[in-house]
């Protein structure tokens, strides 16, 4: 096939955080995009050039979104978020005809349910860390048992979304029945069934790959590093993520055609077979254990803060290839020509975000301080993209909106030049009680992290 690749001119992107900001960033900037539409949207991501803002709209309401689709004329729907994936925004644009980047409520499963992506890498031949799925606490808390005594530890999955924080890392069997005990709670809703995957704890670094699909081709952005836990060193809980950096040392890009065919195609074939053809952003949370690269989880959508990093390493416009995924298109000459090996071409420079969150976050988020400083951090070279920020117009200034507040990226000709751009912006933002990591990076000056 050699259908040539098509510039949406109008397209509308579902969310409102740093990844959809990185997202509108990206594709407003890109030759031929007239308009781009976030719904809802932020004050922060409407100052973009070519950019406006549907504040009114939710996220999660399908038919909303395809009355703002067809008043706008969108060519193309970008789903940012897991949630109104889950709650099938892609299934009500598909039904209305918009041609949408993001899976179906059934292929979006693949997050939405982490013992169904079990299920799926099992029946793909997909390499997953030993575990199994429960819906009961009796036999949960024996198996988690039987991992811990291997003296490895054990890892607690919450089976539905919990936004990035459902995962808890355990050194005993102690530490499981906690964990364990705290998601089968007396006081949770009768009608809410309670599903959990335990599985082994596997020693080594965590990569991120993410690519865009059709539902039978994929496309590679980069190779990323997210970091979850809340504090330097990795200590503290996890949380939706507290910064990232590309491209990986430890795992260079050449790796990827092989990654690809050992992990994405594969599961893409099932997901097809299963007949619910997943189309939209693949994303493989890895492991690299010494035996090599173990699949963690899947999710199914960019990555946040990963995006951010990413985004401004691709050398090539986004815009053609995600409508062309939409339209079934990544297998045709024009796009094998822009990723010959599967791989999509960044710059040779890196990048590394840092995310700045509020006081309380992740359980307990404070919103509404000041901030300070943050034109000067967006005039000092690096990007600053607004994930949880509300303008006080009366004020003139800005106030924090929600647990991440803002992820500032520094790019340069290494990571250690990238790093110094990204700290020394973040170091000029400031409100009461914001948190940060000081080593997003830096990370190969320990022996390594778990998980």
């Amino acid at each position: 096939m050699s259908a040539r690749l098509v510039m949406p001119t109008r397209v509308l992107i579902v969310g409102g955080g740093g990844r959809e900001h990185a997202l509108a960033w990206k594709l407003a900037a890109e030759p031929g995009v007239n308009d781009v539409i976030v719904a809802p949207g932020s004050a922060g991501i409407a100052r973009e050039p070519r950019v406006r803002v549907a504040p009114g709209i939710d996220p999660l309401d399908g038919a909303a979104l395809v009355e703002l689709a067809r008043r706008e004329a969108i060519e193309l729907a970008v789903i940012g978020p897991e949630a109104p994936l889950a709650a099938g925004v892609a299934d009500a644009l598909l039904d209305a005809g918009v041609a949408t980047f993001g899976p179906t409520r059934a292929a979006a499963r693949i997050e939405s349910s982490k013992g169904f992506c079990r299920d799926v890498a099992t029946a793909a031949g997909v390499r997953m860390a030993d575990g199994r799925a429960f819906d009961g606490l009796a036999p949960a808390r024996a198996y988690a048992h039987e991992l811990a005594a291997r003296g490895d530890g054990v890892v607690v999955k919450a089976d539905g979304l919990a936004a990035g924080k459902g995962v808890t890392v355990c050194m005993n069997a102690r530490e499981a029945d906690d964990a364990l005990d705290a998601l089968f709670h007396d006081d949770a809703p009768a009608e809410e069934a309670v599903r959990v995957v335990i599985e082994e704890r596997l020693e080594g670094e965590e990569a991120s790959l993410i690519a865009l699909s059709d539902g039978r081709h994929a496309l590679a952005l980069s190779l990323a590093r997210d970091h979850k836990r809340l504090g330097d060193g990795d200590h503290g809980p996890n949380t939706g993520g507290m910064g990232a950096y590309s491209p990986l040392p430890d795992l260079p890009d050449e790796a990827i055609p092989e990654l690809l065919a050992t992990i994405h195609q594969p599961i893409l074939a099932e997901l097809a077979r299963r007949g619910t053809p997943f189309v939209g952003a693949l994303y493989a949370g890895l492991m690299l254990t010494r035996n090599g690269p173990v699949l963690l989880e899947c999710n199914a959508r960019f990555g946040d803060p990963e995006t951010q990093v990413l985004l401004p390493r691709l050398a090539t416009a986004l815009g053609p290839l995600l409508l062309a995924a939409a339209r079934g298109g990544l297998g045709t000459d024009a796009a094998r020509a822009v990723a010959p090996d599967g791989r999509l071409p960044v710059t040779r420079e890196a990048s590394v975000g840092v995310v700045l969150a509020a006081p309380g976050y992740p359980d307990a988020p404070r919103k509404g301080d000041r901030i300070e400083g943050l034109d000067g951090a967006e005039t000092s070279g690096a990007l600053v993209f607004h994930a949880g920020t509300a303008r006080d117009e009366e004020a003139g200034t800005w106030r924090t909106a929600g647990g991440r507040v803002l992820t500032v990226v520094g790019q340069g000709a290494d990571l250690d030049a990238a790093r110094a751009v990204a700290e020394r912006a973040a170091d000029g933002i400031g409100w009461d009680g914001l948190q940060r990591r000081h080593d997003i990076g830096a990370a190969f000056a320990a022996a390594g992290s778990s998980r």
